[in-house]
């Protein structure tokens, strides 16, 4: 099973690219989950039709009773069952401990044992990398973590603390970073600016993100470029990525 999460600075496109990229395992023919780890829950908003999913720590708050999977999902394009973890009333509540909750949760529910999925992607804010948002891959729910950044000083900023804190959970054969997610912002000498950064860091850029209009005319009709545009040179992008980490599994 593939195991991987997504991070970034908010507003990077990190829901983007982790929605392509299921949506391209989907197309691959694999059996996908897609958690969305953000308080913003839109992350999978584009798997649905443009239609969100009723976050989990919404349907708690309310006090109903969550006993199936069925209860705190959707299922979006190619199979792709999507859940939301959502977050609290804003101004109150933590939503690091919102995400501990939600995977609490899956766990009594069983998630993985029965829906037996090949591939799980977790989206998660790294503007702060707290323990909450620390979770997929301090307790083991990811293997791989993937940084999507672009050439901005603030996206390297959110970029080097998800560094540090993956680095700090290194002895304890929790995640490692597989790799940089280049989402072009076109801004100057960008990708001289990311590949500084990847050598600094032992890392390799494995995709890059064309800023493209496809992407943004198929959520604007609530579809990643995957499905609504497949001949795009993103949605290749995309399928090249989702192939390469295939090719090397969960290591």
């Amino acid at each position: 099973m593939l195991k991987i999460a997504i991070y970034g600075k908010g507003g990077i496109g990190k829901s983007t690219v982790t929605a392509n990229l299921s949506a391209a395992f989907a197309r691959l023919g694999k059996k996908v989950i897609q958690i969305g780890c953000d308080p913003k829950a839109d992350s999978t908003i584009n798997l649905l039709g443009g239609e969100a999913v009723k976050p989990v720590i919404e349907i708690l708050r309310e006090g109903k009773t969550a006993g199936r999977i069925e209860d705190i999902s959707a299922t979006g394009f190619g199979g792709v069952l999507c859940i939301e973890t959502g977050g609290p009333t804003p101004g109150l509540g933590c939503a690091g401990r919102g995400i501990i909750a939600t995977f609490n949760l899956l766990d009594e529910l069983e998630l993985f044992e029965k829906i037996k999925p090949d591939v799980v992607m977790y989206d998660v804010l790294g503007d702060v990398v707290c323990g909450g948002f620390a979770a997929p891959i301090r307790e083991g729910y990811a293997r791989k973590v993937l940084i999507v950044t672009s050439g901005e000083k603030m996206a390297l900023y959110a970029a080097n603390n998800i560094c540090q804190a993956v680095k700090n959970f290194e002895d304890r054969s929790y995640a490692t970073v597989g790799g940089i997610v280049l989402n072009h912002r076109n801004v100057e000498n960008e990708l001289s600016r990311v590949e500084m950064f990847a050598k600094d860091h032992g890392l390799e850029i494995v995709a890059q993100i064309p800023r493209s209009d496809d992407i943004t005319r198929c959520e604007d009709a609530g579809k990643t470029c995957v499905e609504g545009a497949p001949q795009s040179e993103a949605a290749q992008e995309f399928m090249r990525l989702a192939e390469r980490l295939i090719g090397e599994g969960d290591e």
